[in-house]
């Protein structure tokens, strides 16, 4: 049974596979042709965390592929009142056809594809944010910007930074990032990403400075600052991020024709300056759209390598 939990157990070529299957999806979509390559099948949608784009791509994609997408917040299900994971994970398995969770921990995620009869989605963990990233490169073959890349990550060093290492440690191009000072990824998440880096060729460089990150970058992407879960912390984080909001200065030392990536929301002149973000918003919002067409590639995808 495969799941899509992180790029880390994906291939170069099983994720590019998904990328055409999705661009392919979205081109049949565009002419008003809905094959149902998913008929009559019902998506488990499990939401811990709130989210805007996740549950409206989903379930609309899921529509548009012929089934139907069931909404289960934390507050519907009895794992609000203390039932085990991997009991809950028996349960609804038995009775959808593909589970979707967005969720705090990676480990809530692992739990219940190990106990799932059917294939299991992330939609977003505080560790990866998977789906976000087949979006963002979708994006960037659309624009053209996935040749040769060289991809600049300014911010916080968090689930969308951890993203983008998996992604370019497996298909091999390089990623700066660059983070205040206690903001670092993950260890062991950049030791897992040097280790296909190795494989792949990929060239990731880590630091602090973000005018050398970007400088030359043919992409630039941002987070916002204070994800779900920080709102205590606002006031000690905006200040320990002063100096790392994208603004035209920054732009201006990346390559020319460079192209700005958000995932959203996005909290303008904090992360990114508004200037920035309306010169860039047609990039935004094209890969905001492309969460849809990107995740029904991963679900179409996963329910054709249901036995592999």
């Amino acid at each position: 049974m495969r799941h899509f939990l992180t790029l880390k157990d994906f291939t170069k070529e099983e994720i590019l596979e998904i990328i055409d299957l999705a661009i392919k999806i979205k081109k049949q979509t565009k002419k008003g042709k809905l094959k149902p390559y998913l008929k009559d099948q019902t998506l488990g949608m499990i939401f811990e965390k709130s989210s805007t784009r996740t549950r409206v791509s989903f379930e609309v994609g899921i529509h548009q592929l012929g089934g139907k997408g069931l909404f289960l917040s934390s507050n519907d299900l009895q794992l609000g009142r203390g039932e085990p994971m991997k009991d809950t994970a028996r349960v609804i398995s038995r009775m959808v056809d593909m589970v979707m969770i967005r969720t705090f921990s990676q480990s809530i995620l692992e739990e219940f594809a190990m106990y799932s009869k059917v294939p299991v989605i992330s939609g977003l963990s505080d560790s990866y944010h998977p789906v976000q990233l087949m979006a963002d490169y979708m994006t960037m073959v659309e624009y053209g910007k996935d040749v040769n890349p060289i991809v600049a990550y300014v911010g916080d060093g968090n689930n969308m930074t951890h993203s983008w290492l998996m992604l370019a440690s497996k298909l091999g191009f390089e990623l700066r990032i660059a983070t205040p000072v206690g903001y670092e990824v993950h260890s062991d998440i950049l030791s897992d990403a040097l280790q296909f880096a190795e494989i792949s060729g990929a060239k990731i460089i880590i630091g602090h400075d973000p005018k050398k990150a970007i400088k030359g970058a043919t992409v630039v992407t941002t987070d916002t600052w204070v994800s779900m879960g920080q709102e205590a912390e606002k006031a000690k984080r905006l200040e320990d991020f002063k100096g790392y909001m994208v603004d035209d200065a920054m732009m201006a030392l990346a390559a020319e024709g460079a192209m700005f990536l958000h995932c959203l929301p996005a909290y303008r002149d904090y992360e990114v300056s508004e200037s920035v973000f309306e010169a860039h918003a047609d990039e935004i919002f094209d890969e905001a759209e492309n969460r849809l067409h990107a995740q029904k590639g991963v679900m179409v995808w996963l329910d054709e390598h249901r036995d592999n």
